[in-house]
């Protein structure tokens, strides 16, 4: 576990050198005061917000095959200075500079801003890369550059490629997803030497193994669900589709809210077992509570309702309305009515067919259940999704048959548990800037490859292979930025639109 509280009490230099210590890296810098960043960057000083924020500039040391010493402390005797280090460096060097950077608590930068001055650094530096370290409104921020050498040979240093980044680390309390990719960039027990240090760091950085670490456990998650719920069978008949369609239907919709959660737009409360304990009883019969209470209600009655201060009345509890999908249901399943409905309040309505509920002619004699959005117990009993498959500690189970192999443990936890642990950014990553989180793209290979599994045609392939079945944009920017948009565009301009903004017709999709 990272201990992040040197960046409250020391400055940026002590602070910056026990957090490498703490990856197990003994940096030896001995400037321990701040640099000009104007006169450091030179021609590379740019007239940009960011360079003009800069209050504070040390530079931590080098990272080389030095460091990996056998029966050496932590932190060299042997100190070196920046300029010690500029003589020590030439096209040959095998290392990396470290730098760290000091903004004020009132500026918070921008992903392409990091980025731009992480280019700086690495422009100055011709010969070696820099990483970068970033301290501001007690948040930390780490960027690298992938760097190769120029084809032409005339050309000095080497050329800067895409920059990568650990956005925004929250000193006081990181997330789960932040420390664990921290916890990923401690020094290996088999790590001996730079190399081995920058092949693991670059596995570390890569967005695309940390989304197929993430698909991984989400579809070993998936194969678990489709065996556990159990929903109506009012239009499909087949139990193996059904469930394979509604519990892709969830994962959706479930993902698409943790992206706006991102953004402040959805509490973390309903998310957070401990606080939700307090307010459910969780009695319902088919072990059920968390998905009908909290999520259900979520999805139809809030997320596809106007807020109370546009709409005054359209949220709050059904009394005896039938085939009102935008009432709350299952007040029998909280303990306190108030807390619930506040829980819900702040949410605002996105206006998309994602999050329609596709019950149709409740209460009439031709009554179809597909959500099975009910208040009537008797027909809520339909429906089963077991709370343990949004909150669990990680258990074994047996997969071999649905993956093809013989022999080998699978393990899977809770749903809520597994997004949790990973760090979600709202900002989708391009080929020159990208963030070390999983962005909105991922939403579409999620949806895609669930697609194919149940798919006869390639049902067999995709439960062997990652990644395959694949479209990101036109799912990412369906789901995605349409809602976000008819959403902002309501709020900015006070205006409403009577239909959906992305919806062509029809009902709403998986």
């Amino acid at each position: 576990m990272m201990d992040l509280a040197a960046f409250q009490n020391n400055n940026l230099f002590e602070a910056g050198t026990e957090f490498f210590k703490q990856l197990g890296i003994r940096l030896n810098s001995n400037t321990t005061f701040s640099l000009e960043a104007r006169e450091l960057l030179k021609d590379q000083y740019k007239d940009k917000d960011i360079f003009e924020a800069i209050k504070e500039t040390y530079f931590l040391g080098l990272v080389d095959d030095s460091v990996f010493g056998k029966h050496v402390p932590l932190l060299s005797e042997d100190k070196i200075s920046l300029k010690e280090a500029d003589e020590k460096i030439n096209p040959n060097y095998n290392g990396l500079m470290v730098f760290a950077v000091k903004l004020p608590d009132s500026f918070s930068p921008t992903r392409g801003g990091i980025a731009d001055l992480t280019r700086a650094f690495n422009r100055v530096s011709k010969n070696i890369p820099v990483v970068l370290l970033l301290q501001y409104w007690g948040i930390l921020s780490f960027a690298t550059s992938e760097r190769t050498r120029y084809k032409q040979e005339y050309r000095e240093g080497e050329k800067i490629g895409k920059i990568s980044l650990l956005k925004d680390i929250n000193i006081d309390s990181p997330h789960t997803g932040h420390l664990r990719i921290l916890y990923d960039l401690k020094v290996k027990p088999d790590v001996t030497d730079f190399n081995a240090l920058y092949k693991q760091w670059q596995e570390v950085f890569n967005v695309q193994l940390l989304n197929k670490k993430f698909y991984q456990e989400l579809a070993n998650w998936y194969f678990w669900a489709i065996k556990t719920v159990t929903f109506p069978d009012d239009v499909e008949k087949d139990e193996g589709v059904r469930n394979a369609t509604n519990v892709i239907r969830l994962i959706t919709r479930l993902i698409f809210v943790w992206f706006i959660k991102e953004k402040g737009l959805v509490s973390d409360k309903l998310f957070d077992p401990d606080y939700l304990k307090d307010i459910l009883n969780y009695s319902d019969k088919t072990g059920s509570t968390y998905y009908k209470a909290i999520l259900q209600n979520l999805f139809f009655a809030t997320l596809n309702t106007d807020m109370n201060k546009d709409t005054p009345g359209s949220r709050k509890f059904v009394n005896r309305q039938y085939g009102i999908h935008y009432f709350y249901r299952y007040e029998r399943f909280f303990t306190d009515r108030k807390k619930a409905l506040e829980l819900f309040e702040n949410i605002p309505f996105l206006n998309g067919g994602l999050f329609e509920c596709l019950d149709k002619n409740v209460g009439q004699d031709n009554e179809i259940r597909i959500d099975c959005f009910s208040n009537s117990p008797q027909k809520a009993a339909r429906l089963i999704a077991p709370d343990e498959l949004f909150f669990s500690r990680e258990q074994t189970i047996d997969l071999n048959e649905i993956y093809g192999t013989k022999g080998k443990s699978y393990k899977v936890r809770g749903i809520i548990d597994i997004l949790n642990s990973y760090k979600f950014t709202i900002a989708e990553n391009t080929p020159v800037e990208e963030e070390i989180a999983l962005d909105p793209e991922l939403l579409g290979k999620v949806f895609e490859n669930l697609l194919a599994s149940y798919n006869p045609e390639t049902q067999t392939t995709a439960r062997k292979q990652t990644g395959s079945f694949y479209t990101p944009r036109e799912i990412v920017n369906y789901m995605v930025d349409e809602s976000l948009i008819a959403y902002l565009s309501s709020k900015l301009t006070g205006r409403n639109s009577s239909s959906p903004p992305f919806r062509k017709g029809g009902q709403g999709g998986i």
